[in-house]
């Protein structure tokens, strides 16, 4: 299998899907002409032409409204937000209108919707550095994946382009340039919902979201040099939710530590926490622990920013302090 960047995958993904399926469709903010505010896009344009590729203007919920009327009446549509905090500014269609619509319709028409947002902290400040996920977990009627490597990247996208639902795709910024093995194979998908262990172990649960599993399974390395396996598991998908992983690793090792780059308060570790104490609470030995951003707005200043963010040396003080 080549090797890749987890740009490269996300880029593979939208082609292979565009020319198997004429109904794909791409937009967004200078997602044409000028191939994407990260250059993702670039070329596509000039193979599916300006009917398929297209700019837009500046207005989130415009586009993203626009995204659910095209999906609703027969097209499958790949809405590009530049940065995932622009969700908040199209929430209402997002929420109540592509999250909802089915249902609230009696199941009259699907929604095959896929929402890219770019996420995570890269010198960007509070208002495009965000990993918004927990808050539409909250949401019913949409799904939510988080791809950390570049397999994952191209293929649950894939998945969510065929998927019927509406799929918000969260790929963080810093995971752009990272490369790993992809399959050339046009019809590989990653399924929606299976989590992937990324290190078997049993001394310890490290449940890693996007960014934080490629420092995760640095901090399993360092901690296995001294002596403690260290599973760590990447859910890959938090709506659908594979909780029986979590809980079945949890009944082998009796300790957990989520790592996510979200605010702490009612995160995805708060998910997890809640769901085990619900289905696992007899398993654990010590308390759970969460290595996320505290409540505060994420700083633009590099200084501040590296200061509030989760990073190895926090994810490995955390399972220490479990482990000890």
């Amino acid at each position: 299998m080549p090797t890749i960047t987890y740009a490269r995958a996300i880029k593979e993904a939208m082609a292979e899907e565009m020319r198997r399926d004429p109904s794909v469709i791409l937009y967004g903010e200078d997602v044409a002409n000028f191939g994407g505010i990260f250059k993702i896009t670039a070329g596509l344009k000039e193979e599916f032409g300006e009917d398929r590729v297209f700019d837009t203007p500046i207005s989130e919920n415009a586009i993203v409204g626009a995204g659910v009327g095209a999906a609703i009446t027969g097209l499958r549509p790949i809405v590009e937000l530049q940065f995932a905090d622009f969700l908040f500014t199209a929430a209402d269609e997002i929420v109540l209108k592509a999250g909802m619509w089915r249902y609230v319709h009696g199941g009259a028409f699907k929604v095959p919707m896929v929402v890219r947002c770019p996420s995570g902290a890269a010198g960007v400040g509070p208002e495009h550095g965000q990993c918004p996920e927990a808050f539409f977990m909250h949401t019913p009627g949409l799904r939510i994946v988080s791809p950390a490597t570049p397999a994952d990247a191209k293929g649950l996208l894939k998945s969510a382009i065929r998927s019927d639902d509406p799929v918000l795709y969260f790929e963080h910024k810093l995971l752009y340039g990272t490369k790993g093995e992809v399959s050339e194979d046009p019809d590989l998908l990653v399924p929606m919902g299976k989590a992937a262990i990324r290190r078997e172990g049993d001394a310890l649960t490290l449940v890693a979201i996007s960014a934080m599993v490629p420092k995760s399974l640095k901090v399993a390395e360092r901690l296995a040099e001294e002596g403690y396996n260290i599973e760590v598991i990447d859910p890959r998908s938090l709506n659908p939710f594979d909780r029986p992983a979590i809980v079945e690793s949890v009944k082998k090792t009796g300790r957990i530590v989520v790592a996510e780059e979200a605010y702490k308060t009612l995160g995805v570790g708060a998910e997890i926490g809640a769901m085990l104490m619900e289905q696992a609470l007899e398993y654990l030995d010590r308390p759970l622990r969460r290595v996320a951003l505290p409540d505060v707005p994420i700083p633009t200043a590099a200084v501040l920013e590296k200061f509030v963010l989760p990073n190895e040396q926090k994810i490995y003080d955390a399972c220490r302090e479990l482990l000890g």
